[in-house]
């Protein structure tokens, strides 16, 4: 179930009204909370379900182990490596028999790995990732053992369930575990939140992806080059729109029932290299990688040389994790090699040289860096990569322009440009709601919202990373 669909629409303000009915009792509101993230799973695929509780019903169990047992280190291991076999299963299985398939025919050997239909859990990356946190932090002993219904519903919480963002056990678990009444968050600031979700997914990422970024990459070679760089520039717009504006919808949802997520995006295309794009872009999966995989692996503690080889290991199981494809990981190395260039810049001719040059110019870079690496990201094998890349290198002539691309790239400079005043408009806008009289803001919000249904285009568009 889509939370931009109808049902949903439908059936949250239901839900909303059955679980404030519970505000005094914040364990009921818990079960509420429970029973409608399963339902949310369930509608998916009821086996998604099934393996849900089953891997919470396991996490569960390897809990007290080691929270209590004098080798929790051990304990610690066993749990970590039954979440990623659980993951590799479900998310990797078909991808690696291929790979294996094709070394095993290379040998010469004649024998066939049995195929086998799975199909993706809804969130599984996600509920893995949580559980890595919970289990990390049970054994440093942050957080003591929750209630088997709190912990369920800290892996299923369905507004974050789908695609994130990911949840801190030591963060988010006290917000589950209260025992006082939840307060509803700032109603205009969700309001906000939500208005600003449906502006990117509904209208901005649909208008991108029909008319310059779908067209172009389903066929690069009947496309001028500029046609070509245009519908790069656009996937990442387009990208920016529909994952920010998720991120905007599921931190409405959640403050609306009393919760707080992480913050994921801030102003990532106005990074002065990659370094701080990863400090803006996605923000609770580039901080988990470091705090989960980049440092125990060494981190920056054994010499320069192995930290890059710690970096670029890291961006690339990054990459991985997106996606069971050669695109996925070619797309982690390629920010990979980008971060350790810079670091060896930085160490050879002092940190962020360039940016103290100046910052434009680092920014107008960074992002192209960042536009090739989506050309990978967005195309669904390498061949398609790379006829997209050869289409771009050799249609600068004998091929007709399609859109007036100077207007469209005019228009992004000017957008560039203009890009902090735009990041500020939210907040402007809640503080016009804030100074509206209680009494008619339900009028407002349905004359705001009726605007932009209105003009968006039909259909409800898929979030990108709910694939993932």
């Amino acid at each position: 179930m889509s939370y931009l669909s109808i049902e949903f629409s439908v059936l949250f303000p239901l839900f909303f009204l059955l679980y404030w009915a519970l505000a005094k009792k914040p364990f009921y509101q818990n079960g509420l909370l429970l029973i409608a993230s399963y339902a949310v799973v369930a509608s998916f695929d009821i086996n998604f379900l099934a393996i849900l509780i089953t891997y919470s019903f396991v996490l569960y169990g390897l809990s007290f182990p080691i929270y209590y047992s004098k080798r929790s280190g051990l304990w610690l291991a066993i749990a970590i490596v039954a979440a990623i076999i659980n993951l590799c299963f479900f998310k990797y299985f078909d991808f690696f028999r291929v790979q294996v398939q094709a070394f095993i025919t290379g040998l010469g050997i004649d024998y066939a790995i049995p195929g086998i239909e799975i199909l993706l859990p809804i969130g599984i990356s996600f509920y893995t990732f949580h559980s890595i946190s919970y289990l990390v932090s049970l054994k440093k002993k942050e957080i003591s053992i929750p209630s088997a219904v709190d912990f369920a519903l800290f892996l299923s919480f369905f507004p974050s369930l789908v695609a994130g963002p990911i949840n801190r056990a030591k963060d988010f678990l006290p917000q589950i575990q209260v025992t006082q009444p939840r307060e509803i968050g700032n109603y205009n600031q969700a309001f906000v939140l939500i208005l600003l979700a449906l502006i990117k997914v509904l209208c901005l990422n649909t208008a991108l992806a029909d008319n310059f970024v779908d067209p172009v990459f389903a066929n690069p070679s009947s496309y001028h080059s500029l046609d070509i760089l245009l519908a790069v520039y656009a996937y990442a717009l387009q990208i920016f729109f529909n994952f920010s504006g998720y991120t905007n919808l599921v931190t409405a949802i959640a403050l609306l029932l009393g919760f707080r997520l992480p913050i994921n995006f801030n102003m990532p295309y106005f990074a002065h290299n990659l370094r701080d794009f990863w400090q803006r872009w996605h923000i609770s999966l580039s901080t988990w990688i470091r705090d989960y995989i980049y440092i125990p692996l060494g981190g920056n503690r054994q010499g320069f040389s192995r930290t890059q080889v710690n970096l670029f290991t890291a961006m690339t199981l990054s990459g991985l994790w997106h996606g069971a494809s050669f695109t996925f990981i070619i797309w982690g190395m390629i920010h990979a090699l980008g971060v350790v260039l810079l670091n060896i810049g930085d160490r050879y001719w002092g940190r962020d040289r360039l940016s103290q040059l100046s910052i434009w110019l680092a920014r107008f870079i960074t992002f192209h860096y960042v536009c090739f690496a989506w050309i990978f990201f967005r195309s669904v094998t390498l061949s398609d990569a790379t006829e997209f890349l050869a289409a771009f290198a050799h249609n600068f002539t004998g091929v007709a322009l399609n859109t007036n691309v100077i207007l469209y790239f005019a228009l992004l400079l000017i957008v560039f440009f203009v890009y902090p005043l735009l990041a500020k408009l939210p907040d402007l806008l809640i503080k016009l709601l804030d100074k509206i009289v209680w009494i008619f803001l339900p009028i407002v919000w349905i004359i705001i919202l009726l605007l932009v249904l209105t003009t968006a285009p039909a259909g409800i568009p898929n979030f990108i990373y709910a694939n993932f």
